[in-house]
């Protein structure tokens, strides 16, 4: 399974975000959180695992949720797996580097 992403920038700052390729145009709730995984934010390209980790060590910003993203984040060390939040079961988080 591949994942999209999509990248800003502005200046010295990389706003990257990453979603599952399965879950792109789904909403998760969960209690009063709803969340849209919304083509115009996580469409951009889609890629390997592999290389949106490597954009992940590149960006100041990242935004990533699914299962196989968020997963391999972690177990590379990008991600502490207290700061994954899950939403109807999928996990999501964030990093924002200084």
């Amino acid at each position: 399974m591949n994942v999209y992403i999509k990248l800003w920038k502005q200046s010295k700052r990389v706003l990257l975000a990453i979603c599952d390729e399965n879950i792109l145009g789904k909403t998760l709730k969960h209690g009063n959180i709803v969340f849209q995984v919304r083509e115009e934010f996580y469409k951009g390209s889609l890629v390997s695992v592999q290389e949106a980790v490597d954009l992940i060590e590149k960006s100041t910003v990242v935004n990533m949720v699914g299962q196989r993203i968020v997963k391999e984040a972690v177990e590379k060390g990008l991600v502490h797996p207290d700061a994954v939040l899950k939403i109807n079961g999928v996990p999501h988080a964030q990093i924002v580097k200084f």
